[in-house]
């Protein structure tokens, strides 16, 4: 989880957007339910009267309310009602406040309550004349009146406030019924309003949360640029070491299918984890409010959530771990079959291939229906639980409704409160169910990421200003791969120079390819030290390095496009007259003029439009074009005919004569006019010198050589 949030942290800006968004589509959410109780318990219930506050009353009535009211309170009613008119009705005033009108309705509503409970008595009691005939004779003292009006409110028993204000609009519909004003108007001009109220916050969630959606889409979608981004960056810069740490199927893996699985849930977290805690802390604070004595089936709500998460999460989680590594080897199987598949026609091995692929296939299935099953327990779980709240809240809230402690509209808001609370944390729960496989592909994300490769620039590395000519110099140089007991190679000592070329061969596994790969630095020497006209190649950057490479390998790599962007892959810049002379030497001239589009054909992935030898010839054009100091060819003429491979390696002569060539062979004829030939056997040097000279003084070479010549090429000379 702090992995994925500090992937969002270059988007701050708009993760506070969201945040506040939330707030206010929270709000819009929050206050529906309120709303819906007003209508109910206002609207309908009490005629659109929402407080004790009359518009307009007659003098008469005003007076008797004061019988119930202390001289401060009937101070506050006079002040609020002008003068009475001719007809004796008295109208509230324009200019009160809101806090003056929720005064007035607090001094007003236990006087209406009392009035309208003794209009019901009938003739049981003493009547209202009776009270004020008292007062006016001085028979009942004003204090008195008040400590019987305390004692009726005892009688009257545990009334909520609720309760006290309906009274209180019963007793106004009589007096608005005894004025003829038209009740249906205030009941219709109170519904209209609080109804446009909740379109009006409805229409602005939908709009909020449309908004939010495209902020949290694009966060997402920068997340997952960024980080694959990164995570290319990081491979390019690997070196073949890191690559068989990984592996190339498990870099294809983490590279989109873990970053799809950090994207999806970042997009989730702004978009649900946010909001889930900001609606249930709302609406715990708005089930406080309404004070039902009911919060209690919330706790044992929520506590029952979290142990069904807990128990899920504690299930699930080393499964998603191992379903991780299972679409890596998945995805291994895949790729091998699908890049083998002509060997694997040539030798029959299909049903083989077919139940290795499917053997992998079901151990992903069976650790994904696991995990599903288990999360299937979730959602009936969750439904159980809103479904025995709403019972319980029902039960207990229609006693509350018979004792007269609560409105029906304020139980059907706690209902909506409470499945709001509810269905947040049930958003966290489906939450849950991505976040702990996001959070290994997090994992194996950062894992990538915080991989150094073995081979990289050093910091404070200033390298020298000079004109390169392009020497190597190998001195006395040992490699041992990672892991390895025995160094591939061993004492490694020669001099490549300039303008001529040097040859490298020997059995198959004796360190030809290993060797030439020291140059490029795609390993680094173990021992010993290897120079660049003088210089460790260790103490230059990689890419200055690089540039004075024209590197050919063994098995001839093409990407996708066209001829020329393979020829020109080096450098954008090399001119057409560059590339169509690169190819003339590489002798691709031939088969690329047969072609329709020339130079604009189209290469395949990896070049499987064309042939070995076609391959290969574009790879060495490739690196001709580039014009480099050296040229490292890596076996590089294997699949040309030997009247191609002399004609190559003549052009090369001709026009790349100021290079320094090194060629891996196997092949002696390759090899045969190179200027100094070196014969590795198991990793040591076992000869270096002239074709003529290492027939003279070595057997390793002369075995080579009469496996390969015949006598007569061997007392000749060899091919031309």
């Amino acid at each position: 989880m702090r992995s994925i949030l500090r992937y969002m942290k270059g988007s701050w800006k708009a993760v506070c957007v969201v945040i506040l968004l939330l707030i206010v589509q929270a709000y819009c959410d929050l206050s529906l339910p309120t709303y819906m109780s007003n209508i109910v318990d206002v609207g309908i219930q009490q005629n659109g009267m929402d407080n004790a506050v009359m518009e307009q009353i007659r003098t008469d009535s005003l007076t008797q309310l004061e019988l119930f009211m202390t001289d401060e309170e009937a101070d506050i009613a006079e002040a609020a009602y002008g003068e009475a008119d001719a007809m004796g009705i008295r109208h509230v005033s324009d200019a009160l406040s809101e806090e003056d009108e929720e005064a007035l309705s607090d001094v007003l509503c236990t006087p209406m309550a009392l009035v309208y409970q003794m209009s019901q008595q009938g003739g049981e009691g003493y009547s209202l004349d009776d009270i004020q005939n008292a007062l006016d004779s001085g028979m009942l003292a004003k204090d008195q009146l008040l400590d019987m009006k305390n004692q009726a409110l005892e009688q009257m028993g545990d009334l909520s406030d609720s309760t006290m204000l309906q009274m209180a609009v019963l007793y106004m519909e009589g007096e608005y019924d005894a004025m003829g004003v038209d009740l249906g108007a205030i009941r219709n001009h109170y519904l209209y309003t609080t109804g446009g109220k909740m379109i009006g916050l409805t229409v602005l969630g939908l709009l909020v949360a449309v908004i939010i959606g495209m902020i949290a889409s694009r966060v997402g979608a920068g997340v997952g640029r960024d980080l694959r981004d990164k995570v290319f960056a990081r491979v390019l810069q690997f070196s073949s070491a890191e690559m068989n740490q990984f592996s190339t199927a498990s870099l294809i893996t983490r590279c989109t299918n873990d970053i799809q699985q950090v994207q999806m849930v970042c997009v989730m977290i702004l978009r649900m984890m946010l909001f889930a805690p900001i609606c249930a802390i709302g609406g715990i604070l708005k089930v406080y409010q309404t004070r039902t004595g009911m919060g209690w089936i919330i706790v044992v709500a929520v506590c029952v959530i979290f142990a069904v998460i807990g128990t899920l999460m504690r299930i699930t989680m080393p499964k998603f771990k191992i379903m991780q590594s299972l679409v890596d080897r998945l995805n291994l199987i895949s790729r091998e079959i699908l890049t083998g598949v002509m060997p694997i026609r040539a030798f029959s091995r299909e049903k083989r291939e077919e139940e290795r692929f499917a053997g992998a296939n079901t151990d992903l299935m069976r650790t994904q229906l696991f995990t599903n099953r288990v999360m299937n327990f979730m959602m009936p779980a969750m439904m159980l639980t809103m479904n025995s709240v709403t019972v319980a809240i029902i039960w207990f809230g229609s006693k509350g409704v018979d004792m007269g402690n609560l409105q029906v509209g304020d139980m059907m808001a706690f209902i909506t409160y409470t499945m709001l609370i509810v269905m947040s944390f049930m958003m966290i729960t489906m939450i849950s169910i991505f976040l702990p496989r996001a959070g290994v592909a997090a994992d194996r994300i950062n894992e990538v990421l915080e991989t150094e490769p073995v081979i990289a620039d050093r910091a404070d590395l200033t390298e020298p200003e000079k004109e390169w000519k392009g020497e190597i110099c190998f001195d006395d140089v040992t490699f041992c791969y990672p892991g390895a007991s025995h160094p591939a190679i061993e004492h490694i000592s020669f001099t490549a120079e300039p303008g001529k070329t040097t040859a490298i061969i020997g059995s198959t596994g004796c360190g030809k390819s290993t060797l030439l790969n020291l140059i490029p630095r795609l390993f680094d020497v173990t021992e010993g030290s290897v120079k660049l006209d003088g210089v460790d190649i260790r103490d230059l950057k990689q890419e200055t390095l690089r540039k004075q490479l024209g590197y050919v390998p063994q098995k001839g790599v093409l990407f996708s496009g066209d001829i020329a962007s393979n020829v020109k892959f080096a450098d954008s810049d090399i001119s057409d007259e560059q590339m169509e002379l690169a190819a003339e030497i590489a002798q691709a001239t031939e088969f690329i003029d047969s072609k329709m589009d020339r130079y604009h054909s189209r290469i395949a992935q990896g070049g499987s439009n064309v042939s070995g030898g076609q391959k290969q010839r574009l790879s060495i054009a490739r690196a001709i074009a580039a014009k480099p100091k050296v040229f490292l060819f890596d076996d590089s003429f294997s699949a040309l005919d030997y009247k191609t491979d002399a004609a190559l390696r003549r052009a090369l002569a001709q026009h790349v004569g100021d290079a320094t060539v090194i060629i891996v062979a196997q092949r002696i004829s390759t090899i045969l006019h190179a200027d100094q030939i070196i014969v590795l056997n198991e990793g040591h040097i076992d000869g270096i010198g002239t074709h003529e000279e290492l027939l003279a003084g070595c057997d390793t070479y002369r075995e080579i050589a009469r496996s390969q010549l015949s006598e007569s090429e061997l007392k000749g000379g060899g091919m031309q």
